[in-house]
């Protein structure tokens, strides 16, 4: 560990449950990278991962972006083709695209695909997927409406899913975004995990939450206040 990070460390009750505001007011205080770090939301689910048959996922359009520009990949035909580029898609295409990805190229942050393109970047799984880039229908990504996906996804549309190890993790934004907008955008993606909670599931869903900084220690939340405060929405 770095002696930044030692300091920051000693300044953390690793005992204690922070509220909201208190914490995104302590990683504010925390900034002192040479550059914008990214607020990041780490939750632990209270599930067994072995025991269900897909991995929790979702997406949630953060209230205020992510702070990052988005360069948008879409794959579309026809009429679809004006649409995107219409909507502000950054590269629009089919095959020639994918043989570009398979080539190595990579300069894109977000993946989104019509249905009669999939056989196309189907065999791209191996590449895309480990990056989450991989279009998938329960994450809105592949869709006939590539107009609304393409603008969900340069407003700050975050695709989310479980780890192998019950977490879900999540950018939330800028450090030097306004504090309210950091804790909106907190709040919407905290609610976002909420509302894929498979039916069935008992006991506690969500188990812990946590936020931190790209280079600071985590704080942890106390989960109980935000979920009370949630279901009162």
């Amino acid at each position: 560990m770095s002696k930044r990070y030692v300091a920051l460390l000693e300044k953390i009750d690793k005992t204690k449950l922070y509220n909201i505001d208190e914490a995104v007011e302590i990683l504010k205080n925390f900034s002192s990278a040479k550059f914008d770090e990214s607020v990041d939301l780490a939750i632990k689910l209270g599930i067994d991962p072995k025991k269900l048959q897909q991995p929790i996922r979702g997406s949630v359009v953060l209230p205020h972006g992510t702070g990052k520009k988005i360069k948008v990949l879409v794959f579309a035909s026809g009429d679809n083709i004006k649409k995107a580029i219409e909507a502000g898609a950054d590269y629009v295409g089919g095959s020639e695209l994918a043989e570009k990805i398979k080539s190595g190229w990579l300069d894109f942050d977000y993946v989104i695909a019509t249905p009669d393109m999939m056989k196309i970047i189907a065999p791209l799984g191996k590449i895309l997927g480990p990056r989450g880039l991989m279009p998938n229908p329960k994450a809105g990504t592949v869709t006939d409406n590539v107009e609304n996906a393409v603008k969900e996804a340069k407003r700050g549309k975050v695709d989310f899913k479980m780890d192998k190890d019950g977490n879900i993790h999540i950018q939330c934004g800028k450090i030097s975004f306004p504090k309210e907008k950091l804790i909106e955008n907190l709040i919407s993606a905290i609610s976002s995990v909420l509302s894929v909670k498979p039916q069935g599931v008992r006991g506690t869903y969500i188990k812990s939450i946590h936020i931190s900084l790209t280079m600071s220690p985590s704080l942890k939340l106390n989960a109980q206040n935000i979920l009370q405060s949630l279901k009162g929405v």
